[in-house]
């Protein structure tokens, strides 16, 4: 079939029109005097069309949705002879139409959303064909009239339109409404096709947006692995509050975050852990709140709904979005303060678990006003929820990695001396052997411990601070001795006993220990004092660890945010925060103090 000839039927019908005016032509004359003005006119038509066509394909697809479609509103105007267009898309939770592009740009009046029923938008959506209006004045269907007049507008083409999943990631069906200011205008079928063919190519553009926001989102996965395999590369571990500031930024395209939150769900379902923050100092790190009295949390782990769009906030499985945080009745009324102090205007919650069961999950709040956010972009956010949640654990296993050290020198030590002993032919009676086998054994239940660790075993319970300072001391100078600094000198001050406090035994040791062994190293080659201290101080319980030598300033802000280069200050801080304590340093005049603050409770 040639596309371009002149088939009979349509030669005849120029032959009969002709006739009319007077015009006595043969079908073969008339096709010899079309042929040429078919070959121009088409020719040039189609040019034009193919350009009005490209210039709606060539829209950037990384403009926003609303940016994209008030072009094509432009582009229409200017290549269709019209006076306006507007681009309407249907909401189908709130039955309404609301204007997402239109030209010239609306006033201030300008009817953001109008109804779905008994409207034009509304009937070309609901029968997915072309609706012509010659008059807008005579259309019982166009309600603001006055508007129209006042603008000198007479007449509409409305023509239906369809974008590939636009809205809340599913499929979108709307109208393009074309303006003009002729009265009792006739529309030709060629003007309908024409303005049906812009708008199924608008769906082709919103179609590019999706892949590229797609491949924008695996390049910003790709960036949050790179982030974490370059510190594991270089040897550097994974340390939280770091993860948060390289990757934070990376998110800015999904969501414009002011603050970000990771917490866990203790194994009971009970209490909520905040894990790690960003940025850190708005944070309080280690802060544990009850499910039962935070009914946001309670709805996140429970997952019982009811789910759906609600007037403040939209409720799904998957994630909770809090769109009106001061009226909302999932928030407390101290976050609820909170967050108004920090002008936050919208909250999400992306659960984190495994086997429909909660373990963790993301809070994020932002200024912007995010009304919305799509399967992927929900995706995007657990993805990056589930990789700080692996750093999470690396960095636990980092820091217990780093903490084997101590107790496998102290329980090699001890091991030599038994053997020593045994040799002499001291046994079976011998304090020394008793008092070496007691400290072996608790060095052996403490590696165990630490591995205890790996799977999340523990309990708090309420122990004596002196105590453990003292112990911890004792192992420390045995670790001294097979390290030969036999000319460090170690002093036990004032000890003031009954310290007691709630936390967890294997942490403090922990804090106890790297900060003698940071302290031990620090004390130059020549020699020096290694000391410790403990008293009340309502109402807390310090513990001080004093050595010779001293730090600058700057290092030692350093050491107190944990960016030493080391990792023992960097879990010290860590787990004192956990226990809701203070740490800090002191250095001058040769010497340098840690102390620790621990809450004092009652036994």
């Amino acid at each position: 079939m040639d596309l371009l000839k002149i088939d009979q039927k349509r030669l005849e019908s120029i032959s009969s029109r002709l006739l009319e005016k007077g015009v006595h032509l043969s079908l073969k004359e008339v096709n010899g005097e079309a042929d040429p003005i078919k070959d121009k006119t088409l020719y040039w038509f189609v040019n034009q069309l193919i350009t009005q066509v490209e210039k709606i394909l060539d829209i950037d697809p990384s403009l926003t949705e609303r940016e994209i479609l008030q072009i094509v509103a432009r582009t229409i105007v200017e290549n269709l002879g019209a006076e306006a267009s507007s681009i309407r898309i249907y909401d189908p939770e709130r039955k309404e139409m609301v204007s997402y592009g239109s030209h010239p740009s609306p006033s201030k009046d300008h009817e953001e959303i109008i109804p779905f029923e008994d409207t034009i938008a509304g009937e070309v959506v609901k029968t997915r064909q072309s609706y012509l209006v010659p008059n807008i004045l005579k259309e019982e269907r166009y309600k603001n009239k006055e508007k129209v007049d006042k603008l000198g507008i007479r007449s509409m083409l409305a023509v239906p339109i369809y974008l590939h999943r636009f809205s809340k990631d599913v499929d979108t069906e709307g109208v393009l409404q074309i303006y003009y200011k002729e009265e009792d205008r006739v529309f030709t079928p060629l003007e309908v096709e024409v303005a049906e063919m812009f708008s199924k190519r608008v769906g082709y553009v919103i179609a590019l947006k999706r892949i590229h926001y797609l491949h924008n989102l695996n390049i910003t996965k790709d960036r949050i692995l790179e982030h974490i395999y370059q510190k594991l590369a270089r040897g550097e571990g994974i340390k939280m509050k770091d993860l948060f500031n390289s990757v934070i930024p990376e998110l800015v395209d999904i969501m414009k975050i002011q603050r970000c939150a990771l917490f866990s769900v203790t194994e009971d379902q009970e209490h909520i852990i905040l894990e790690a923050g960003y940025p850190q100092t708005v944070h309080g790190i280690g802060k544990v709140r009850s499910v039962k009295e935070e009914l946001y949390a309670k709805v996140i782990v429970d997952q019982t709904g009811p789910f759906g769009s609600f007037e403040n906030e939209k409720i799904y499985p998957h994630y909770i979005l809090i769109t009106n945080p001061k009226e909302t009745h999932l928030l407390p009324p101290d976050i609820k303060h909170l967050l108004e102090t920090q002008q936050i205007n919208s909250v999400l919650y992306i659960p984190l678990g495994m086997d429909e069961t909660v373990k963790y999950f993301l809070a994020f709040d932002a200024q912007a006003h995010h009304r919305r956010f799509t399967e992927e972009q929900v995706e995007m956010l657990t993805f990056f929820g589930k990789e700080l949640t692996k750093g999470l654990k690396l960095e636990k296993m980092d820091d217990i990695l780093h903490d084997f050290k101590n107790p496998a020198i102290a329980v090699a030590g001890f091991a030599k001396r038994v053997q020593k002993i045994l040799k002499e032919g001291a046994y079976p009676k011998n304090e020394k052997v008793d008092q070496a086998l007691d400290i072996l054994l608790k060095e052996t239940s403490r590696i165990q411990e630490l591995a205890l660790t790996l799977h999340e075993k523990g309990k708090e319970s309420i122990i004596d601070l002196t105590e453990v300072l003292k112990n911890r001391f004792l192992i420390n100078e045995e670790t001294l001795k097979e390290l030969n600094r036999g000319n460090i000198q170690l002093i036990e001050r004032k000890l003031e006993s009954s310290l007691w406090v709630r936390c967890f035994p294997l942490h403090i040791e922990r804090v106890i220990d790297n900060l003698l062994n940071n302290a031990s190293n620090a004390i130059p080659e020549e020699g020096g004092e290694l000391s410790i201290r403990s008293y009340r101080k309502d109402p807390w319980a310090v513990v001080e660890i004093n050595n010779t030598g001293q730090i600058s300033e700057g290092e030692k802000d350093r050491f107190i945010l944990g960016e030493g280069r080391g990792r023992g200050l960097h879990i010290s801080t860590r787990l004192v925060k956990n226990m809701r304590g203070i740490m800090s340093v002191e250095s001058g005049e040769g010497q340098t103090t840690f102390s620790i603050m621990l809450p004092l409770v009652e036994p």
